[in-house]
């Protein structure tokens, strides 16, 4: 990684793909979404037009690395994605993700499919969406796939990368097992999992520094509680108005869980050093973490996307720093 002040980049693991240091998570841009029960999936309501003028605003400002998937909003966010960069799509690395199945029409996420024949249908239906002729990273959405179901879609991922339709792939999941298994494949770059200053993941990190794979980073700013989110209930058609298990730090829905914020004002001044927002400490704490990391906040604005995008200036927390960080939280 190059020094504070600078245009920080990571490369992709062992593929040589280069990327800015902090990525943008295209989530929340596919507005909402469900599943078959009613549970709400997306962040709420969405305004395409403040989305496009988001990514692009991005651009500009140096960010070359965004992830999508094809659910986020059923295939909405890969659209919108693919609208907003237009001709600029060769001046950036494209993520998205493939395991779920969905209904468009009615925005319903219906199940999963692991088989290789759907992944190779996923694919080229996320390159019509996208308006492109190659996914730079393709992910496996399914985090607690069997490894040997995954290991027949590792081999899938290298024939889609013969034939030029993606460039490398990687796994979204949490479990470094899992995850090696993927990484036996020689176009595996990555491993997403999820990685703030509240949740640590050293062993994912361990492997990804021996086994020379980015670690993108999924919910960086704690779905929105790192960037001093503390409002009540959320719109009904946020996933935080009804959080599912894997969710932590947000309680019931109404209001956020106190112990995960006593525990960010206790790390506010270390975080807001140097004049960041808490926001861009959270992001310059994971690039301290490791040099493997890539981490990709949401965004739904030109505002959000401006803070975030600020952080690069700033760069990493400093060693020292990063340590007190651990022993605040006892860890």
């Amino acid at each position: 990684m190059e020094t504070k002040g600078t245009q920080m980049n990571r490369t992709l693991g062992r593929s040589g793909i280069e990327v800015s240091a902090l990525g943008f998570g295209c989530w929340a841009i596919g507005g909402e979404w469900q599943n078959t029960e009613g549970q709400p999936l997306g962040w709420g309501k969405v305004d395409d037009e403040e989305s496009v003028r988001a990514v692009r605003r991005a651009l500009d400002l140096g960010v070359t690395f965004f992830d999508t998937a094809d659910a986020y909003g059923t295939g909405h966010s890969e659209r919108v994605l693919g609208r907003a960069l237009g001709k600029r799509r060769d001046d950036v690395v494209v993520a998205t993700k493939w395991g779920n199945v969905f209904d468009e029409e009615t925005r319903t996420l219906t199940g999963q499919d692991d088989t290789p024949a759907h992944a190779r249908r996923a694919l080229t239906a996320s390159l019509d969406r996208l308006g492109t002729d190659r996914i730079d990273l393709y992910q496996l959405h399914l985090s607690d796939a069997e490894p040997e179901r995954a290991a027949e879609l590792r081999d899938a991922c290298e024939e889609f990368v013969a034939e030029g339709l993606i460039r490398a792939y990687a796994w979204s999941t949490d479990d470094p097992a899992r995850a090696a298994v993927f990484a036996e494949g020689e176009h595996c770059a990555a491993v997403q999992h999820a990685l703030n200053v509240m949740q640590d993941a050293p062993e994912m990190l361990a492997l990804c520094e021996e086994l020379n794979l980015a670690s993108i980073n999924r919910s960086p700013l704690a779905m929105g509680l790192l960037a001093g989110k503390r409002q009540g209930p959320q719109d009904a058609g946020d996933i935080r108005s009804r959080p599912p298990a894997w969710l932590p730090g947000f309680g019931d829905g109404t209001t956020a869980d106190p112990e995960w914020l006593k525990r960010i004002d206790a790390l506010r001044e270390i975080l807001t050093s140097d004049g960041r927002t808490l926001a861009q400490g959270a992001l310059a704490w994971i690039w301290a973490r490791s040099p493997q990391t890539v981490p990709i906040p949401g965004f739904r604005s030109v505002a959000q996307a401006e803070q975030n995008a600020g952080a690069i200036e700033k760069g990493p927390l400093t060693a020292d720093q990063l340590t007190e960080v651990d022993r605040i939280l006892e860890r």
